[in-house]
C-alpha cells in the first residue's frame, strides 16, 4: 500500500520523454512526471468493435446507460500497492476511459507477495509507471495520468488538478476517487473534500496481519469495526471536518471486522515500525486483492447507479479549489 509522506518532494510538470519501464529508479535519474495517455504503441487504435469484445459485457451486467458511464468515467485512485493496484487493474480491465494513479513509491521484491505490478521487469520501478505499462498491454484506450508523489493536507486537491490536468470550474459528470493509501492525514483531506463536493468516494482500511478475505465487506465509516486506521479517520472527520457524529456519515468503507493478528511469535519482529500498513503486519494476496475489488466494485456500482438516477435530468456538479 501507499507509505507515509515524510519525504515529499514538490510536485512539478514534466513531459514522458523516455521510456524506464526495464530500468530501475536510479537508472531513470528523475522522477516520473504525468502522462496523458497509458504507455507503449497503439494507444488510439482501439476499434469500437475491439473495445465492444473486451469490455461490452458490462452492457450486459449494468445496462447500456450504466455500463456507459463506467466506460466514460474518470477514476482516480491513490496508493498503487498491494490494495490499490488491484483497484486500478479492475477499473482498466472494466474499459473506465480515463484514470489517474498517485502514488510516490518504487516497486520492491516485498511488494511480490501481493501487489499485481510487482514482476522482475519492474522491479526499481515507480509504481504509478509499472501500472501504467501493465493496463497499456490491455486497455491502451485508456488515458493514464500519473503522478509521482504523496497526497498531504497542503497539496489536495492542486495536486490531483494538476496532474491529470482538470479544471477546477469544470463541471465532471463521471468522476470518482478512490482512497487505498495508509495516511491517516491523506485519508481525512480526501474524504472531506469528496464529501463537500458530492464526489463518488470510497476508502480502504488496513488490510495487513488479516487471513480471511471472506469477511471483507463494504459499510459506512459510522459502522467500522477491528480497523484502526479507520477509526482515526472518523474521529479526524468528526473533530476536524464536521462530520456526522451520529448516525451515517455518507464514506463508504472497505474493511474486515476479523481481528488484526500481529506477527507470527516464530517471525523476527524487530523490524516492525508500529504503523498500520502491510510492511509491519503479515500481508496476504487474498485478502488485499479482495479489498482493491470491493472498492473498484464499490466505484462501478456507484457510476452506474448515478447514470440511472440522471437518466431523466442531469446535474453534474463542479469541484472548486
Amino acid at each position: 500500500m501507499y507509505r507515509g509522506a515524510r519525504h515529499v518532494r514538490a510536485f512539478h510538470v514534466e513531459p514522458v520523454q523516455c521510456d524506464c519501464r526495464h530500468r530501475d529508479h536510479a537508472g531513470c535519474g528523475r522522477r516520473v512526471p504525468f502522462s496523458d495517455v497509458a504507455a507503449g504503441p497503439g494507444v488510439s487504435d482501439l476499434s469500437k468493435e475491439s473495445f465492444e469484445r473486451r469490455f461490452g459485457g458490462l452492457r450486459r451486467l449494468y445496462g447500456v446507460d450504466g455500463a456507459q458511464r463506467i466506460f466514460d468515467a474518470h477514476v482516480a485512485v491513490v496508493g498503487i500497492g498491494g490494495v490499490g493496484s488491484w483497484v486500478a487493474e479492475a477499473l482498466a480491465r472494466s474499459g473506465v476511459r480515463e484514470l489517474t494513479l498517485i502514488d510516490m513509491d518504487h516497486v520492491s521484491e516485498s511488494n511480490f507477495n501481493r501487489q499485481i505490478h510487482a514482476m522482475e521487469p519492474s522491479l526499481g520501478q515507480a509504481k504509478v509507471q509499472a501500472m501504467r505499462d501493465r493496463i497499456s498491454l490491455f486497455h491502451p484506450g485508456c488515458k493514464i495520468n500519473v503522478i509521482d508523489d504523496f497526497v498531504t493536507p497542503e497539496n489536495w486537491p492542486a495536486l490531483l488538478y494538476e496532474g491529470a490536468r482538470l479544471d477546477g470550474q469544470r463541471p465532471l459528470n463521471s468522476f470518482a476517487l478512490v482512497d487505498a493509501c495508509d495516511q491517516v492525514r491523506a485519508k481525512t483531506v480526501m474524504a472531506a473534500w469528496a464529501l463537500a463536493h458530492n464526489v463518488p468516494f470510497v476508502t480502504v482500511g488496513a488490510a495487513g496481519g488479516k487471513h480471511e478475505p471472506q469477511r471483507v465487506e463494504v459499510v459506512d465509516l459510522a459502522e467500522v469495526t477491528h480497523d484502526p486506521l479507520l477509526a482515526k479517520l472518523r474521529y479526524g472527520l468528526r473533530r476536524h471536518h464536521e462530520g456526522a457524529r451520529a448516525g451515517r456519515m455518507g464514506v463508504a468503507c472497505v474493511c474486515s471486522r476479523e481481528a488484526v493478528a500481529p506477527p507470527d511469535a516464530s517471525c523476527d519482529v524487530s523490524a516492525m515500525d508500529g504503523s498500520l500498513n502491510c510492511h509491519g503486519y503479515g500481508s496476504l494476496v487474498s485478502v488485499t486483492a479482495t479489498f482493491g475489488m470491493c472498492a473498484a466494485g464499490w466505484t462501478m456500482n456507484a457510476l452506474a447507479s448515478a447514470a440511472r438516477k440522471s437518466k431523466s435530468v442531469e446535474k453534474p456538479f463542479t469541484m472548486t479549489l
